[in-house]
């Protein structure tokens, strides 16, 4: 019986007849020859029909399978140096399982807005399958990185009855005649998570009820945000850009196919690999932004062009550390050599894609952090629970976020950013 297999176990096959359970993502026919193809989740690659090779049945077929049917292929495999994956299949049966009529996304152009309303289907074209297995290596990566430096993770909530940074960008919920949220983060928690077990990481969905449009941001993300006791800040950056140069190496060690289809740069990529990566003051970045014509005033945040203009100044991801208080959330530990900025960092990533991760040092005094709560409008009751790490043995610890997407907007260097997550556009199909 012939063994049947996947596409990204084909160099194990060589020479060998195999069955293959696909679909047809493309095809086109060069006289008595008809090259299908072919894609099955793994892999795409190519199957050539020989119309003298085969019956009239399976020719006809071959000639008239629409785009995207689904068939059993049957063939010997056959080393291809032209093509990205290298290999093709010489078919000589075809079972067709599903005839598709009338395929939307068809191999000509189209626009970003049309491919999202039909992300559903578009999954399946090379590029976003490139770009989701890249998201999930990268996720692979993350584990293994976190796990290897002795952290446990922790999932944080979803629906929480308080705002992480105080901010109104919510999305509301009546929780059973009670007031909750969509989380923003899983940060406080996780500090309640790092005075238990030391070294703990949330991996998990947030919610921000921003209408932005930007390239750079989503109402729906998902976010790492590990936390640190014992930490300062230092010490947190160091563990930072380890994280960022481990996940781009294994993106390098682990997708160089999908990387080819994307047609990134790899060279660039390991650059990003080198540390440790540059550090420069909010106050440089300021001086930066000045005097390259920028309209721009110490005590402003930064926004998407001021971001990317500070990045192109680096060939590798650059920290900005210490903002000003009044642009940070409450929670930050004051510099101890000045009393406007905090302790904190935001990482940005190179070639003009801006933030990719924020961290800082967390206050640890009680008084301050209640009176920081207090200023900020917020409800002590809501936030006792958060005060009460710093009443029962409070440590200096520090943690950070970073953005899944973002990540992935930059690694793979993407236009868009809701090219970066599975279905960005499926809560607009949701009916009451």
């Amino acid at each position: 019986m012939t063994k049947q297999i996947h596409i990204n176990e084909a160099s194990q096959y060589v020479d060998q007849e195999v069955v293959i359970g696909v679909w047809l993502a493309d095809k086109r026919s060069s006289g008595k020859i008809s090259f299908l193809q072919l894609r099955d989740g793994t892999a795409f690659f190519q199957g050539v029909v020989v119309k003298n090779s085969v019956s009239d049945q399976i020719w006809e077929i071959a000639k008239s399978v629409h785009q995207e049917s689904s068939m059993y292929v049957t063939g010997v495999i056959h080393e291809d140096s032209r093509s990205h994956f290298g290999y093709e299949i010489e078919i000589s049966d075809i079972e067709l399982i599903s005839q598709s009529e009338g395929y939307p996304i068809t191999p000509k152009e189209h626009g970003i807005e049309f491919l999202l309303d039909n992300r559903h289907l578009w999954l399946r074209s090379r590029r976003p399958f490139a770009i989701m297995k890249i998201r999930n290596e990268m996720i692979r990566a993350t584990y293994e990185f976190f796990n290897k430096e002795g952290f446990i993770k922790m999932d944080s909530p979803i629906l929480t009855g308080s705002a992480p940074e105080g901010t109104t960008e919510l999305f509301h919920i009546d929780y059973f005649d009670s007031d909750a949220y969509l989380s923003q983060s899983g940060q406080l928690y996780q500090e309640a998570g790092a005075e238990a077990f030391g070294k703990v990481f949330s991996f998990g969905p947030a919610f921000r009820a921003e209408k932005s449009k930007s390239r750079r941001h989503l109402t729906e993300f998902w976010m790492i945000e590990p936390e640190m006791a014992f930490m300062h800040q230092d010490e947190s950056l160091a563990i930072q850009e380890h994280y960022i140069a481990f996940l781009v190496q294994s993106v390098l060690d682990n997708c160089a196919y999908e990387l080819k289809i994307l047609e990134r740069d790899t060279d660039q990529l390991k650059k990003y690999t080198k540390l440790p990566f540059p550090r420069i003051s909010y106050d440089e970045a300021v001086e930066l932004l000045q005097k390259g014509g920028h309209d721009f005033k110490w005590g402003e945040d930064f926004g998407s062009p001021d971001e990317t203009f500070i990045s192109e100044q680096f060939d590798q991801p650059v920290f900005i550390m210490n903002y000003p208080k009044t642009i940070k959330p409450f929670y930050m530990k004051e510099d101890p050599k000045r009393d406007d900025v905090y302790l904190c960092a935001d990482l940005l990533a190179p070639e003009g894609y801006g933030e990719i991760i924020g961290g800082s040092e967390r206050e640890t005094d009680y008084e301050i952090l209640k009176q920081r709560i207090v200023d900020a409008g917020l409800s002590l009751d809501e936030y006792q629970w958060y005060l009460d790490l710093r009443k029962y043995g409070s440590v200096p610890h520090s943690g950070f976020g970073l953005g899944l997407e973002r990540a992935i907007t930059w690694i793979c260097k993407l236009d868009h950013l809701r090219e970066a997550i599975p279905f960005p556009r499926m809560i607009t199909r949701i009916k009451p």
